[in-house]
């Protein structure tokens, strides 16, 4: 779990006769994770595409083109249907002439709609004027211009005009219909020159006869006969895709497979006569793949684990390390005259693909990450994989993550009622995205994150907020005097709050712990114990050192209080813990040194040693750490946000408690007053009101009250996302994953293809 999948890198090297049937072979198990070669290798060349591997990329453009014509989706296809060659030949063709032929037209119609939308809004302005289109133009002598505008202004413009002999205006609401007469030599365009300048928009003038209403209703006429050709179209669009998804889904499919399959040589290294592939491939099926691969190819192949990929200490990725140079090519050689792979390769200048097991050269030699976490846990990579997949040299942290994360949220929402509800919200995600992997992650660990708050709701006694589970259950069924554990909001319940910020503290340290170990045992892999300890180990032992100290004697009276009592065996969790003995080693004028202080010390000294450029950053051990008790502050927040939408509902009344301090009780049976005239409650003296609560008022606060509650616990519901839900992340990202995480690991993804409409020949 804390590591990969074991990688092999492997070598495929055979004569070119084989090579397609090796292609298919190597392309069915779905397996090899292809490297690209880098051209580094004496007469080898990069490969080329099979043949007809244009054609394929025209065709699979071509059922492309068309399935965005349709609208087809993945949910369009109804049935596995076997594509073949033979049938995208004598179906493609057709289909795509139809097609394009009603799309043409689609086009052309939805333009004719556009314009006639264009000109029916440029029309709605003569209406406006109740003039007959005809009589706007056709004049001799009178120049007609309509716009919208200041008819003070163009009316003073006018009259100044000296082009202008006369003139008239005919208005609407908005719009103005000007007709004017030049004078014997005014230029054509003398109207138009005497409106520069004024605030005046000119409308083009339809070139059309009666009234504007009815030039309109002629407009609408054409456009519904056009609406109608267009809905004919669309509908045989709509029957052919109903008719086609399928064919099209599974021939994209086909094409996408063969495309793939035609450019695969395009990441091998070839000869005139030979190739040789290389790829990377989970080392427990190294095996099948040989043994699958030899019965699958007909022909001289050959087949070798080049490299293992272990993690060592030297920092490398394998086994052997033996790097000899390709031999020479010898051209001469043909496919058909050697008899086995080896022959073949040796001849073709191919002997790379029989080294012992020596180094290879070809492309990136990093090996692809599979991370290796059983079938729980995995949903939790997708958060690893937000920041980035492990490389292959780190501990892959999953499984830390899937014990902590949900932990904490948990801790900080801790109801049962909005547990259940995000467990609910989880499963959905889970079950209704079978296809999506990053919809079921979300879901898987939503779920999680759901059961964990339902769990410390449990012991809480919480459900949105009401102790009804600690009233039921804690008290009235298993007998004790309030639930396990409380989340501290009520002063008699301050301890509880104060203790929370104790238990985020050693939480942390716990957490860092785990993060600097991980760290520690890198360094030791990759460098030796000496690095080790400078880079992580003084961290560890200055962190503890310090928390120790500060939980010890030698600080009693100058830190809080609540740090020895919260696990006392007078706390609210009674471990009989009251804090570490001082240790004094000696006393100085400023204070004792005491044994923790010394420990710390030489912690920075090794860090000093070994890495001084991050001594500036010793305060991490306290800051880091600190950092944590935002699990608490949350906790307490949310508590507040449910607490306070109760007592707007039910309202709340205030006992006091025999050691004098405050607790507070939601109105669930009774109204606040009702138990403020009972003057006591089991004992304690009822002291007051914190509010009524809008239930018990009228029917008209009932209403509001019903809004208020079910308005607010949705707000803290989704805010438990947003504050518990990313505090989490916060802390495991920047806190955890700082100290050792690097990632930029490559995702293993094999050459192959899961199909999805289409069957298999097979």
């Amino acid at each position: 779990m804390l590591r990969p999948e074991r990688m092999s890198k492997v070598s495929v090297a055979g004569s070119k006769r084989v090579l397609e049937s090796t292609i298919e072979a190597v392309y069915e198990m779905r397996v090899l994770h292809l490297s690209e070669y880098d051209e580094s290798w004496d007469s080898f060349n990069l490969g080329h595409s099979l043949e007809s591997s244009e054609e394929t990329n025209d065709k699979l453009v071509t059922v492309r083109a068309l399935e965005s014509i349709l609208d087809v989706t993945d949910e369009d296809a109804d049935e596995e249907i076997l594509v073949d060659d033979e049938m995208l030949a004598t179906e493609l063709s057709s289909l795509q002439e139809t097609v394009n032929e009603l799309d043409d037209r689609r086009s052309e119609l939805r333009t004719q709609l556009r314009e006639l939308d264009e000109e029916i809004d440029a029309v709605e302005p003569f209406a406006d004027l109740g003039i007959d289109l005809d009589l706007l133009s056709g004049y001799d002598s009178l120049v007609v211009s309509v716009g919208q505008g200041n008819r003070e202004a163009i009316e003073s413009t006018l009259a100044e005009s000296d082009g202008i002999d006369t003139f008239d205006i005919m208005s609407g609401s908005r719009t103005h219909a000007i007709f004017a007469k030049p004078t014997a030599d005014a230029e054509d365009d003398v109207l138009a020159d005497a409106l520069v300048g004024v605030d005046f928009a000119t409308i083009e003038i339809p070139d059309a006869e009666g009234s504007p209403e009815a030039y309109v209703e002629e407009l609408e006429a054409e456009k519904e006969s056009v609406q109608a050709d267009l809905d004919e179209v669309e509908a045989e669009l709509e029957s052919i895709k109903a008719n086609q998804a399928g064919f099209l889904l599974s021939a994209e499919e086909y094409l996408s497979i063969e495309a793939q399959k035609k450019q695969a040589p395009l990441s091998f290294a070839t000869t005139k006569n030979a190739f040789v592939a290389e790829g990377w491939i989970p080392s427990e099926r190294y095996e099948e793949f040989k043994t699958t691969l030899t019965e699958a190819v007909d022909g001289p192949l050959d087949i070798d684990e080049v490299k293992r990929a272990q993690f060592k200490s030297d920092g490398d990725h394998h086994v052997e390390d033996v790097e000899p140079e390709p031999p020479a090519v010898d051209e001469g050689a043909t496919p058909e005259q050697p008899s086995t792979a080896e022959e073949s390769a040796t001849a073709d200048g191919g002997e790379k693909a029989r080294t012992d097991g020596g180094s290879v050269t070809m492309g990136d030699d990093t090996p692809p990450i599979v991370q290796n976490n059983p079938g729980i846990v995995k949903p939790f990579e997708v958060l690893i994989q937000a920041v980035s997949r492990p490389n292959y040299k780190e501990f892959d942290p999953t499984i830390i993550l899937f014990l902590t994360f949900p932990a904490f949220f948990g801790f900080m929402i801790g109801d049962v009622g909005y547990g259940i509800i995000y467990s609910a919200i989880g499963y959905f995600l889970y079950a209704n995205y079978p296809d999506s992997p990053g919809f079921r992650s979300m879901g898987g660990v939503t779920i999680a994150a759901g059961l964990f708050t339902i769990l410390f709701g449990f012991l809480y006694g919480e459900f949105f907020g009401l102790h009804v589970i600690a009233t039921y259950f804690w008290e009235g069924v298993v007998g004790l005097a309030h639930a396990p554990i409380e989340k501290g909001l009520s002063p008699a319940g301050v301890d509880w709050a104060t203790g929370w910020l104790v238990v985020s503290v050693l939480v942390g340290i716990m957490h860092l712990n785990i993060a600097w170990i991980f760290g520690f045992f890198e360094d030791l892999q990759i460098h030796d114990l000496k690095h080790a300890i400078y880079e992580n180990g003084s961290w560890i032992i200055m962190m503890n050192a310090l928390w120790i100290w500060i939980f010890s004697d030698a600080l009693r009276g100058t830190v809080p209080d609540f740090i020895f009592t919260t696990f006392s065996a007078d706390g609210v969790l009674p471990l009989g813990f009251t804090g570490f003995p001082a240790m004094t080693v000696f006393a100085t004028p400023v204070g004792d040194i005491t044994a923790p202080l010394l420990v710390f010390f030489l912690g920075l000294g090794l860090l000093a040693y070994g890495e001084p450029i991050e001594v500036v950053e010793f305060l991490n051990v306290l800051v880091n750490v600190l950092s944590y008790t935002r699990l608490a502050a949350v906790l307490l927040a949310k508590a507040g946000m449910a607490f306070t939408v109760n007592l707007l509902f039910f309202g709340v009344w205030v006992t006091e408690t025999p050691s004098g301090a405050s607790d507070w009780h939601f109105g669930l049976q009774h109204s606040p007053a009702y138990y403020v005239e009972q003057g006591t409650y089991h004992g304690e003296e009822v002291t007051g009101v914190l509010f009524g609560g809008l239930v018990h008022g009228d029917i008209a606060t009932l209403l509001l009250g019903l809004v208020v509650l079910v308005l607010g616990h949705i707000l803290v519901l989704a805010l438990g996302v947003t504050s518990a839900g990313l505090q989490a992340v916060r802390l495991e990202y920047v806190e955890f994953f700082n100290k050792f995480f690097e990632g930029g690991g490559r995702a293993y993804n094999p050459f192959g293809y899961e199909r999805t409409y289409t069957a298999s020949e097979d």
